[in-house]
């Protein structure tokens, strides 16, 4: 009896144990509800999307320059110019277009050689290899018309500076924006200051037989004649004419008494030292380029009374409020401001060739701008459509079929050599008349 009790006991524990393993787990306590406003503050950190980087772009901005050859001296300032613009621009930091996208620069450049053959291969090299994005003109208008062929086949926009003649935008292209007055324009303002001084003037036009010079030698004829002047001579010179003796003879028997012409920087001034040499009593001398670089007064007595048209001058810069008077867009540096930075990087105060070099990139950063694009069709209907001041003058492109990209708002002054105060050679402005910093010297000295 009292053993299967104990059977019985055993049973009835096991059961409960079996009994008790399977029972539910008791529920957990339900956790506590999230204030609303937190719910709704890790919504809106769910749906807030990731802050996304900024896209930077560096654009390639193609040319060549004269490092060696007879456009040595002026390539070398007008690419010290662009080279300012473009370290003053990255620097800074880039320009930020709407869709945040930053813009900067880099240049691709080679030596020319002062050879247009050489122009178009590297030309070509800069867009089919190097990728550029936009182009600038080599200095001088010969070189500068080989490049733009290539230019237009590519359509790549080229922004050009150091290149007057007006022959290139006039054969249908419409990539080429120029900036310089252009070659046919580019004595008037010296005309209409003639017209004033000596009306009976005899005038020779002795010039370097490149396009550029040829191109603003014969353009200004009609414009002499026009104004009643007797031009006496009409003569062309090779551009490595080392003895300019007989060409100053021809001046001399001619009876002129005025000369206009030149060509660059090496002819110029072997032309104006044999001047001196042979004292034939001009009254008034005019040459191309060589005259507005800031080497010429190296020439010592030959330089005084010397002209130059010029696209530029610090003294005679322009300004926002003239830019305001005219109802026209300012944009860029002082004068003052540019010329500043360029002698603090360069050490020399900077000529016109300087300044059209820089603001040949300052017009492509503010077509950029305008466009709020980086796109080649963006940006060309924007410069086809500027009209704009900077510290260089207006600037402002022929739209039509017949001379696309010409230039028609910038304006020439015409400076000379002249003693100061303290004896040294000076560069003034003598015209136009409200921004001459001197009367112009008429007749020059004769020794």
């Amino acid at each position: 009896m009292k053993r299967s009790f104990a059977v019985l006991f055993s049973l009835i524990f096991v059961l409960t144990l079996i009994l008790s393993a399977c029972q539910p787990a008791p529920a957990e306590a339900p956790a506590e509800e999230p204030a609303v406003e937190e719910v709704m503050e890790e919504e809106a950190v769910a749906e807030e999307p990731a802050e996304e980087m900024a896209e930077e772009v560096t654009l390639v901005i193609g040319f060549t320059s004269s490092i060696t050859g007879k456009q040595e001296v002026s390539s070398k300032r007008q690419v010290n110019g662009l080279t300012l613009w473009m370290d003053q621009v990255n620097e800074a930091g880039g320009f930020t277009l709407s869709d945040g996208t930053v813009v900067k620069f880099a240049a691709q450049t080679y030596d020319d050689e002062s050879n247009t053959e050489r122009v178009q291969e590297l030309y070509t090299r800069l867009i089919a290899e190097d990728n550029a994005d936009f182009l600038i003109s080599p200095y001088s208008s010969g070189l500068t018309s080989a490049a733009s062929i290539v230019a237009e086949q590519n359509g790549k926009i080229m922004i050009t500076t150091g290149a007057a003649d007006d022959d290139a935008y006039k054969t249908g292209n419409t990539s080429l924006f120029q900036l310089y007055t252009p070659g046919s324009l580019y004595m008037s303002s010296t005309v209409d200051m003639l017209k004033e001084l000596d009306p009976d003037a005899k005038v020779a036009i002795v010039y370097e037989a490149v396009k550029f010079a040829t191109g603003v030698a014969q353009g200004i004829v009609p414009y002499l004649e026009a104004n009643g002047f007797e031009v006496v001579l009409e003569e062309g010179y090779d551009t490595d004419t080392a003895d300019f003796g007989p060409i100053v003879n021809k001046i001399a028997g001619s009876g002129a008494t005025v000369l206009l012409g030149g060509g660059h920087y090496p002819d110029g001034t072997a032309l104006a030292r044999a001047l001196y040499e042979r004292n034939i009593g001009l009254k008034f001398a005019y040459l191309l380029v060589a005259p507005a670089d800031t080497k010429f007064p190296e020439l010592g007595d030959a330089a005084l009374g010397i002209a130059v048209s010029s696209q530029w001058e610090l003294a005679a810069t322009h300004t926002e409020a003239e830019a305001g008077n005219m109802g026209v867009e300012w944009f860029g540096p002082t004068g003052e401001e540019f010329a500043s930075a360029y002698e603090a990087a360069y050490g020399d105060p900077p000529t016109y060739h300087v300044a059209g070099g820089y603001t040949a990139g300052l017009v492509l950063q503010k077509a950029i701008m305008d466009a709020d694009s980086v796109d080649t069709d963006a940006v060309k209907a924007a410069l086809n459509a500027m009209n704009l001041m900077t510290f260089f003058g207006g600037t402002q492109f022929d739209s039509s079929e017949e001379a696309h990209g010409l230039q028609t708002a910038h304006k020439m002054v015409v400076a000379q050599w002249q003693l100061n105060a303290d004896g040294e050679l000076e560069r003034v402005i003598v015209a136009p008349a409200d921004v001459a910093t001197a009367d112009p010297l008429y007749p020059i000295p004769t020794r």
